[in-house]
């Protein structure tokens, strides 16, 4: 619980701070909207689900991709509202939801971004193949593992089942995220604030 509200709070304080909320004047503010529409009836499946098995699609590392890491956070903020005001699940397990659901991938999944940027070519196959689609399927994943370890130390039994229903659901965002980037690419990309025609379209350097 305690360390829940740490990274909440942490993350939620460097999002308000850099104030992304200018970003909703412009093209930006229907992705967002989407988000805070669609996302949470996935987050409230585990619900619905026998014996509460938490594993489900993120959608956050969609969010970074759309909206930036900081309007993300606001926004699964929200997500994370809307949750507990449908559903019935206790506060500390929304909060829970809330941090290794969403902020823990999409703070992972602006890591993996930032290192993509850096060392390998700006193109647009790095972007959705790298970025959207395996980089979605390690952030989740990793989130998940961490927090089955965290699980696993604090005494809780062993669940080999619940790591691989993990990579499973890892793997299902990745195809969403991946298919929804490209579309993106293709038809909107004013609605992806790490997309840049100028980067990723940037003709090759004459060589001769």
């Amino acid at each position: 619980m305690e360390l829940n509200l740490l990274i909440g709070g942490l993350c939620l304080g460097l999002a308000l701070w850099l104030r992304p909320w200018r970003m909703l004047d412009g093209p930006l503010l229907t992705p967002a909207l989407a988000g805070l529409v669609l996302l949470p009836w996935l987050w409230l499946l585990p619900q619905k689900m026998p014996q509460g098995l938490q594993v489900q699609l993120s959608g956050a590392c969609l969010l970074v991709l759309m909206l930036g890491w900081p309007l993300a956070v606001l926004v699964l903020a929200g997500i994370a509202l809307v949750v507990w005001g449908m559903g019935q699940a206790a506060p500390e397990a929304v909060l829970t939801q809330w941090v290794w659901t969403g902020l823990v991938p999409a703070s992972l999944a602006l890591g993996i971004g930032a290192v993509l940027r850096r060392w390998l070519p700006a193109n647009p196959f790095i972007y959705t193949l790298g970025r959207a689609f395996l980089g979605t399927a390690a952030s989740v994943f990793v989130a998940g593992l961490l927090f089955e370890g965290l699980q696993w130390l604090a005494g809780e039994p062993g669940r080999e089942l619940s790591l691989i229903a993990r990579w499973l659901m890892a793997w299902g965002d990745a195809f969403l995220t991946g298919m929804f980037g490209a579309i993106f690419v293709a038809f909107v990309p004013q609605w992806l604030a790490t997309w840049s025609d100028e980067r990723y379209l940037r003709p090759p350097t004459d060589r001769g």
